[in-house]
């Protein structure tokens, strides 16, 4: 099906997940979770890959459950009360890694929120170890600095850092030591799912923000490629 903007009634279903939270809810209202979510969705990964393709000739944009698209469940393992999701989320990554370990384009929505994102939003120990070795390298740091001070200045959001210990054989005196702190790189902003959000624009707003944030897509798609050659020395 051709992509033609997200239903008001994707968004009616996930606030009744919110009171309903339950499997068998679920498997009641199956056909309308395949019509108003995953219908949808898929056409949007379809749609939205073809425009990144410009940006990124390699990006995966496949839409399938664990690929493009996530599951709905929760992990049952610390979620026993409220086991379905009430968010969506897409993404969209380059490189042979696992998908959230990759330089990603993300977006995910709620009743009340879309977050359109691009970066990497959680950096396991492997991927920590490389980033910190990487940004080692005085122009490599520079270069992520500027980057995302560019991104500020147009008004998208940063992550904070996560970490409060600079690492043992780092200057904390060099300006731009903070990279050390963070735990994730990516840049975001957020906007209510309006009129543009509920037809086909939104495809050209969502790549609008990722060609704004392309210079740290790729920067950070260069950081996951020298963890790969690294590989033997981060296990």
């Amino acid at each position: 099906m051709p992509f033609k903007g997200f239903p008001k009634e994707g968004l009616d279903f996930l606030s009744q997940i919110i009171v309903n939270n339950s499997k068998e809810w679920l498997d009641t209202h199956r056909e309308e979770y395949e019509r108003f979510i995953v219908a949808p969705n898929k056409a949007y990964v379809k749609e939205m890959g073809e425009h990144l393709q410009i940006l990124v000739p390699t990006i995966h944009a496949i839409p399938k459950t664990n690929k493009s698209l996530f599951r709905i469940y929760r992990d049952a393992r610390f979620h026993l009360n409220d086991p379905i999701k009430t968010r969506i989320g897409i993404i969209f990554w380059q490189g042979a890694g696992h998908r959230m370990q990759s330089s990603s384009f993300y977006m995910h929505y709620d009743p009340h929120e879309v977050f359109v994102a691009t970066g990497i939003r959680n950096f396991k120990p492997t991927l920590l170890a490389a980033y910190r070795e990487y940004i080692r390298n005085d122009e490599r740091r520079s270069e992520l600095h500027a980057i995302l001070e560019d991104l500020k200045a147009k008004g998208y959001l940063l992550p904070e850092a996560k970490y409060k210990r600079m690492p043992r054989e780092c200057n904390a005196d060099d300006p731009h030591s903070y990279l050390y702190l963070m735990g994730a790189i990516y840049a975001y902003t957020t906007f209510p799912p309006d009129k543009t959000f509920h037809s086909e624009a939104i495809i050209d707003r969502n790549f609008k923000i990722y060609e704004d944030m392309s210079d740290l897509q790729q920067w950070l798609y260069e950081l996951t490629l020298h963890c790969d050659t690294n590989a033997d020395v981060f296990r």
